[in-house]
């Protein structure tokens, strides 16, 4: 019991951890920019924060730290990490706009994980808009806000004209004490890892939230795949610090190999008990990875073998977890490889092994390479926009599916007389009853309504004139092909059957 009490005086409060979750261009990023009083919004491509930044702001002198996660739908995965690892959700909903697919879908994060949070209705500058309508959407998605009589907060907010920022930051402020966020101080650090890249100058990079403890330079880290000794630590604005507190993200250089997005990390006593726990986890996750991706394929589907190069891990994550949305019944998406930096050598000649194309995100391809894939054939797609690769991924998929046969009705003819026949070859004599008959097109026999089989019309004549088309009511000649024997009185239903690709 003494060491129990001990602990509690250990625990102090902490800073709140907060997500900002939403709906694509409602504002997110804007907010959080105008909170931080930075511009990284006008540096992301198609308006989309494309990876997750935490940073930390004060507000009446206290702090509150930021989780930015990306707001396109796929992204998902990535908002639902983000969500999980936070004390508190700001809500972003534009005004001008109401609720949205990933506005539900982010109410949908909050209520299952229990989040208290606020909403902030934004684009509040903007002319015309009815606040009363946007916040009846809500109710119907189970967010009652405090002026409809229920218990959630909500604030007008303007990321242009800066209108109920600092209102909300109140809020935040107010929820954060209601929680009683607290941390231990004292102990050995742990947290989530909440981005990580491979950085060409310092070698394997991760941004690091600490959940609980005091995280210093020098101490040796283990995430579930990886470890190393912390060479170097830096706050959100890359200055060099020494310790990191409960609810601080800090940027550290000095592990082995480059940390997922969303693994959990601790602080090892050295560094054989971290390489022994990093590597044991490491490969339970490979054994389970390979032995799912032997169940997926049926016996009946094609594979598509692709290979993601992305700039950070979050990217690769947020692609993995988007290409699990597309339909696999025909056709297996098998990610061959998914790896942190530009599009290499290696690259091509594991695309040529594996008849894989090469999908690259965010990432550089030199001429050497570009030359080689030329040379043997491998197929690269490289974007700046996720939703632009998700679609290249998606049709280069379809290739492989069997296109859709499309039967498109064109008329019907009344046999009025048959005339030679020869093998499977045979010439009648009809009346367009309906719509058309057309030179080369499919006949279905139907005799009393039931149908005797089909053929093909490769000559057509009128009034022994050689045509491509005959209209309703005019009588015409034709020859057919088919095994079926045509006779007087016979309605010939005329189509053609064209080829449809299909799409995944």
């Amino acid at each position: 019991m003494a060491e129990k009490s001990e602990n509690n005086l250990n625990n102090k409060s902490r800073p709140p951890v907060v997500v900002i979750l939403g709906h694509v261009d409602h504002g997110k990023t804007s907010i959080l920019d105008y909170i931080r009083k930075t511009k990284v919004a006008e540096k992301e491509s198609g308006g989309i924060t494309q990876h997750i930044g935490a940073y930390q702001v004060e507000h009446q002198g206290k702090k509150i730290t930021f989780i930015d996660t990306p707001g396109h739908e796929a992204f998902s995965a990535m908002r639902s990490r983000g969500a999980k690892i936070a004390d508190i959700a700001v809500l972003v909903v534009a005004l001008d706009e109401g609720l949205k697919p990933q506005t539900k879908e982010a109410i949908g994060h909050i209520t299952h994980l229990n989040l208290p949070f606020v909403v902030a209705l934004n684009k509040a500058d903007k002319p015309g808009i009815i606040p009363d309508k946007v916040k009846k959407q809500l109710s119907e998605s189970g967010v009652l806000v405090e002026s409809m009589g229920g218990k959630i907060p909500s604030v007008f907010t303007s990321a242009k004209t800066g209108i109920g920022i600092d209102e909300l930051l109140e809020i935040i402020l107010l929820l954060s004490e209601m929680e009683d966020l607290k941390g231990d101080f004292s102990s050995s650090a742990s947290g989530v890892v909440i981005e990580s890249l491979l950085d060409k100058q310092r070698g394997p990079t991760a941004t690091l939230l600490v959940k609980d403890g005091l995280l210093s330079s020098g101490d040796i880290v283990v995430s579930e795949s990886t470890f190393g000794a912390i060479k170097a630590m830096e706050d959100f604005r890359g200055e060099r610090i020494k310790e990191a507190r409960p609810s601080t993200p800090v940027r550290v250089i000095g592990f082995e190999a480059v940390p997922p997005v969303g693994e959990e990390w601790q602080v090892a006593e050295n560094l054989e008990a971290a390489r022994s726990k990093a590597t044991k986890k490491g490969e339970q996750e490979k054994r389970k990875r390979d032995f799912a991706q032997i169940l997926e394929i049926g016996p009946e589907q094609k594979v598509f073998n692709l290979i993601l190069k992305a700039d950070v891990f979050g990217s690769l994550e947020a692609i993995s977890e988007a290409l699990r949305t597309i339909p696999q019944e025909e056709v297996i998406l098998r990610i061959v490889s998914s790896e942190v930096g530009d599009i290499g050598e290696s690259d091509i000649k594991l695309a040529g092994s594996a008849k894989a194309k090469v999908f690259g995100f965010r990432v550089k391809t030199n001429s050497s390479v570009t030359g080689l894939a030329e040379r043997s054939g491998i197929k690269i797609f490289n974007s700046d926009i996720i939703y632009e690769l998700i679609q290249a991924i998606r049709e280069e998929a379809a290739l492989l599916l069997s296109p859709e046969v499309v039967r498109r009705e064109l008329g019907q003819v009344k046999v009025l007389a048959t005339f030679k026949q020869t093998g499977q070859k045979q010439i009648i004599g009809g009346r367009v009853i309906k719509g058309k008959m057309e030179r080369g097109a499919m006949a279905e026999i139907s005799r009393e309504g039931e149908i005797l089989g089909k053929g093909r019309i490769p000559q057509l004549q009128v009034n022994k004139d050689d045509v491509d088309s005959c209209p309703k009511d005019r009588e015409c000649g034709m020859l057919f092909e088919g095994e079926a024997r045509i006779e007087k009185g016979d309605i010939l239903t005329i189509f053609r059957e064209e080829k449809k690709r299909r799409e995944l």
